[in-house]
């Protein structure tokens, strides 16, 4: 903690919870930073001379005689190119043994965009993720979460996301980290080569839970100036929003709030917007994409904190694991990208639309020829191709570790279905298959048992 001259200090603290504090001060106001005993601390509630500190390690060990000083003013973050490349705590300061930040200080918590500066999200965002890409089209200037349960390896894919998005920048806001995640991250970076566009916002599991607040603020604002600053199309990843959910339950339990449901915040709404609106596709051509993680308790998508999500952002994109395979895929059934529509067919292939759409449709009478087969029913001839060809679709599309631009899996695609099927079965407009339905030069199903 840096002090100056004439700063005033209280001692008198009148109530201490476990993550808040009050005191009688002059001139505070909300957001702005202090310090507790020299314990990092925010102010989050002004009424009168009455105010509440929410101290990010905790009020173990402080007393109604500890030291309060106030900053005077919000946090803030260095901005400037030197960010790229960097690791840095929830405060923004380095944990990369690098050198102190340089830079313009600007607020954490900026306003949103004004609406006159946004642009229609119209320009496709590739991620190299079959799942994604073909089926659940990204474009810049859109919020989108992946929906996972706990287990699942949704880290590793955000890494893999961050390392082939044709993205200018990477903003990574990792949040409740285990050491392992963080030096996964790290290593993973280092390794490919792509840190000098990347910036890291790291809060791990040994770090105060309180902390995680600031993390998705950090990351924005480092965002905003790289979009809309230098005109760049920046990727916002954020890991793991259930997490930041549950630090905002603890300081609003902490203050005798009258929980909504699943005990979260009555604003977890509005605290959620706050962050995912930040997404935006600048007029200038700067843009900020955000892709976060929310992990499911048990499943449960009617929790609050998805179903907040899912109403703030544009789709979301579901993780499962496929016992068939033994891998992870991009669930075509209950992923969706709402903003697809502006660039499949546009800005891709003219046949993705319908490509995406037979391999999906065809996919869908597998599964009911995999219940039918479950329930002890016998399969048709079609059934068997059915099943055949959705484990082959997983394998070669779904799974997450498919890594192909977008006219190799369109070509993947017709070649699955002139694998398995008859031309009329598909359902593709004739001008398409006119023109990328190879004849004779891919096996068929029948060849094949032939």
């Amino acid at each position: 903690m840096k002090r100056t001259a004439f700063q005033r200090i209280y001692t008198h603290i009148s109530r201490i919870t476990k993550a808040t504090c009050e005191v009688e001060a002059e001139g505070a106001r909300y957001g702005e930073l202090a310090w507790v005993n020299d314990r990092p601390a925010q102010v989050i509630s002004v009424t009168g001379d009455k105010v509440t500190l929410q101290i990010f390690s905790g009020t173990e060990g402080i007393s109604s005689k500890s030291e309060v000083i106030f900053s005077g003013q919000p946090p803030m973050l260095k901005v400037s190119d030197l960010l790229a490349g960097r690791f840095l705590n929830a405060y923004g300061v380095p944990i990369d043994n690098g050198p102190e930040l340089v830079g313009e200080p600007r607020l954490i918590n900026g306003s949103a965009v004004n609406p006159v500066k946004r642009a229609k999200p119209s320009t496709l965002l590739a991620t190299g993720i079959a799942g994604i890409d073909l089926n659940n089209t990204l474009v810049t200037g859109q919020k989108i979460p992946f929906f996972a349960d706990p287990d699942q390896p949704y880290n590793q894919i955000l890494a893999e996301v961050a390392m082939r998005a044709e993205a200018d920048k990477i903003i990574l806001g990792g949040m409740g980290l285990s050491n392992d995640d963080y030096l996964f991250f790290k290593d993973t970076f280092s390794h490919a080569g792509v840190l000098d566009k990347i910036v890291s916002f790291i809060n791990t599991s040994e770090n105060p839970p309180l902390e995680r607040l600031l993390i998705p603020d950090m990351a924005c604002t480092a965002a905003e100036y790289f979009a809309n600053d230098k005109k760049q199309n920046v990727l916002v990843l954020l890991t793991d929003m259930t997490l930041y959910a549950d630090a905002l339950a603890i300081v609003a339990n902490k203050m005798d709030q009258i929980p909504s449901k699943d005990s979260m915040p009555g604003s977890l709404y509005s605290d959620l917007a706050r962050i995912y609106e930040k997404s935006v596709q600048f007029v200038h051509g700067g843009s900020i994409t955000i892709v976060a993680v929310t992990t499911l308790n048990e499943g449960d998508i009617t929790h609050a904190i998805p179903d907040n999500t899912g109403y703030i952002t544009e789709g979301q994109l579901f993780l499962k694991h496929d016992t068939d395979i033994g891998k992870t895929i991009i669930d075509p059934f209950r992923s969706l990208s709402r903003l697809k529509q502006n660039v499949i067919g546009k800005k891709t292939r003219e046949d993705h639309p319908q490509v995406m759409n037979a391999l999906i449709r065809l996919y869908a009478d597998a599964m009911n020829a995999k219940t039918k087969r479950e329930n002890g029913f016998d399969l048709n001839e079609y059934d068997r191709r059915c099943l055949s060809f959705s484990k082959e679709y997983a394998l070669e599309l779904l799974a997450v570790d498919i890594n192909i631009p977008i006219d190799e899996m369109l070509d993947t695609g017709w070649k699955l279905l002139q694998r398995h099927f008859e031309k009329y079965e598909i359902g593709i407009k004739e001008e398409f298959i006119g023109k990328y339905w190879k004849g004779d030069e891919v096996e068929t199903e029948s060849t094949v048992n032939a």
